[in-house]
């Protein structure tokens, strides 16, 4: 059966009869793949630079067990190694942001704990806009397809907001990365499919994760203290958080009722 354009909120999108269909052309796999075997590549090279050791604790962390194991070695490695940890730092988040890979915070926890507060928050602000804008780019790539498939809802949401508060877009965008009302990740990819302009999609990317970074950053640096992940955002972080993000959107939000 032919396929069959849906629109849904003002986007337009192509879907397949068939269910279970897999949503990316050969073409669209190969593009991902190369960018995956560019990193694949880059950390190689990295690898090889660095001194004939015991490289095992070397993994994503996915616990604060294990972050606290990678701090302990890699801490070792930090004063003698210091371009090829900062550059293994930045190729890994980077990968991680740009294929939506959970675990983005373990990284932000782990630059405090390696670099200190203002260090440590340069080095996630910068990460963590690459990785996004890479995420961007390469969403506006190959993007459609999986964003459709995964948050067919979201997307319309987004969509609407979006053409809503086209005149104050930057501040809409910054109260979206200071707040959770939508996912980092959804932004990430959704944006270009609904044509939020690149250079307001990194203003607003850049400017927005100061804050959250800050907070994670220096909780790093108490890593050991840390008992879960719910202690890393306590009530009072979270309200500062809630509250510059209501000052960023106010100048939108009183521009649309004076009209």
């Amino acid at each position: 059966m032919d396929a069959k354009c849906v629109v849904k909120g003002g986007v337009k999108s192509t879907t397949e009869s068939g269910s279970g269909r897999f949503p990316l052309t050969a073409w669209e796999v190969a593009t991902a793949s190369g960018v995956v075997l560019s990193f694949l590549i880059g950390l190689v090279g990295l690898y090889l630079t660095m001194p004939v050791s015991d490289y095992s604790f070397l993994k994503l962390p996915r616990s604060l067990e294990d972050l606290q194991i990678l701090r302990d070695n890699l801490e070792s490695y930090t004063s003698d190694y210091t371009v090829q940890v900062l550059v293994g730092y930045c190729l890994v988040y980077v990968f991680m942001q740009t294929f939506m890979i959970p675990g983005t915070v373990f990284m932000s926890l782990l630059a405090g704990a390696l670099f200190g507060v203002f260090k440590g928050v340069a080095l996630v602000v910068f990460t963590a806009t690459a990785g996004a804008s890479s995420c961007f780019f390469l969403s506006k790539l190959i993007g459609r397809p999986l964003v459709f498939s995964l948050w067919p809802d979201k997307l319309t949401f987004f969509q609407a907001q979006v053409a809503k508060r086209r005149e104050g877009l930057l501040n809409y965008m910054l109260f979206l990365r200071v707040t959770p009302t939508l996912p980092n990740t959804f932004i990430n990819v959704a944006s270009p499919i609904v044509d939020v302009p690149y250079h307001i999609f990194f203003l607003a990317t850049f400017i927005g994760i100061i804050p959250a970074a800050f907070v994670t950053v220096r909780a790093g640096i108490a890593l050991g203290d840390l008992q879960s992940m719910g202690d890393l955002y306590d009530f009072q972080s979270l309200a500062t958080l809630f509250l510059i993000g209501i000052v960023s959107v106010t100048p939108t939000l009183l521009g649309n009722k004076s009209k």
